[in-house]
């Protein structure tokens, strides 16, 4: 009995097994005349698999349902193949990104185009968080990519496989350029293998989504039977004018619901005005300690800021410059969501590796934003604190790394990056 993969031509789902059987030089044949909605739905079907979800693979000692499972038995069907690793550890890593894949890529994905397509109900906030989330797993695939061509070892595996699949209805219907250029190892990875031979008979050729679909719109309601006549008229029941604008409104489309203010935006008015600071702190061109550092401790508002040192905890892996520097500017991008709320500067001190990373920040509010410490993973790679501005040498140390001073405490700048 052949092996057959119930599904059609365009489910990437099944395009994990096809792909992992071109790598492993086995057959698996599309199952003829496969319709979803249709073929998914027939006793024959729910028998193979219950809840009649695609695709399903027919061996010749049963039936295999999910599509992660699917591939991990195509690949092993051939012993010691590359796909699945050389040794435990590797076995560990493929599954990680395996998991990585379904629960960071794919999930987030879907909830960002589903609601759009109209398979679900479209809700803004919701799509917020499903963006965020799916900026954040891809900051941390970028991080990975960053050092690495392939997820794990030297060649194409599983996990490359599941993940370029996961990645493939994103960049076909949603993550336009503007949104990938941010990852930029995400985009030399995912274009790299999707033109590989085994991976391009699958998917064909692959062209990146040019715009964000549209909301799909509300479907008409259905034209109303004739009402009955009634045996007694009743008396017509007066309209408030509230009562026609909401009757208004509920028919066409429900008003958008306004966005939930950032509770930063409702603390007290600061003296200290941020835009202020970073307009003079890019026009400063000249007597910059004299005009600029001095110029933000006279605006610095205590009460309504709070500025931190942080440190990377693991410097000692700072080894090769470019990654190093890439770790940061990665850094930076997932800070983006508290531009309106922040200023940072991050250094990059040495000269031959390994390259320490200190930076310091400042936020609106007396401690670090919460949405920040939930959102931008990176932050736990760093160590925290608050400076006490008391402290004379800590406030010529802050001062310092605002304009960048060299040598910073001892040691040359190979890089100065702000966030502004």
């Amino acid at each position: 009995m052949a092996l057959v993969l119930h599904a059609n031509n365009t489910n990437k789902n099944a395009f994990k097994a096809l792909i992992a059987a071109e790598y492993t030089g086995v057959k698996v044949e599309l199952a003829k005349d496969f319709e979803m909605g249709v073929s998914n739905k027939t006793s024959e079907y729910l028998k193979l698999n219950p809840i009649g979800k695609v695709p399903v693979l027919e061996t010749p000692d049963g039936a295999i349902f999910e599509s992660n499972a699917i591939a991990r038995y195509v690949a092993r069907l051939k012993p010691d193949n590359p796909l699945c690793g050389s040794s435990l550890i590797d076995y560990g890593h493929i599954e990680q990104w395996m998991d990585f894949a379904a629960t960071e890529i794919d999930v987030n994905i879907g909830r960002w185009l589903y609601p759009r397509l109209g398979f679900v109900q479209y809700i803004p906030p919701s799509e917020d968080i499903a963006v965020a989330a799916l900026k954040r797993a891809m900051g941390a695939l970028n991080a990975h990519l960053a050092s690495n061509t392939y997820l794990v070892g030297h060649g194409v595996t599983l996990a490359d496989i599941v993940v370029i699949c996961n990645l493939f209805l994103g960049f076909k219907l949603i993550m336009t350029k503007s949104f990938t250029s941010e990852f930029p190892h995400v985009e030399r990875y995912f274009w790299t293998l999707v033109n590989q031979p085994n991976f391009k008979k699958v998917l064909d050729d692959v062209k990146q989504a040019e715009s964000i679909p549209p909301v799909a719109s509300k479907k008409p309601s259905q034209p109303k039977e004739p009402a009955k006549p009634k045996a007694k008229e009743e008396p017509k029941k007066e309209i408030k004018k509230e009562e026609v604008k909401h009757k208004e409104v509920t028919e066409d489309e429900e008003a958008p619901k306004p966005k939930p203010k950032n509770p930063l935006d409702l603390l007290p008015p600061s003296k200290m005005i941020l835009d202020d600071w970073k307009r003079l702190y890019s026009n400063t061109k000249t007597n910059f300690r004299e005009v600029a550092i001095q110029g933000f401790w006279d605006m610095y508002d205590p009460e309504g800021y709070s500025l931190w040192f942080c440190d990377y905890k693991y410097n000692d892996e700072n080894t090769v410059s470019f990654v190093t520097l890439n770790k940061v500017s990665g850094f930076l991008q997932r800070m983006d969501l508290a531009r309106k709320y922040a200023f940072g500067k991050m250094l990059i001190i040495g000269s031959g590796g390994p390259f320490k990373v200190k930076g310091l920040w400042l936020f609106r509010g007396t401690e670090i934003p919460q949405f920040v410490l939930d959102e931008c993973y990176d932050m736990e790679l760093y160590e925290w604190t608050k400076v006490d501005i008391n402290d004379e040498p800590q406030k010529e140390r802050v001062s310092q790394m605002i304009e960048d001073a060299e040598p910073f405490e001892g040691e040359p700048l190979l890089d100065a990056k702000c966030f502004k």
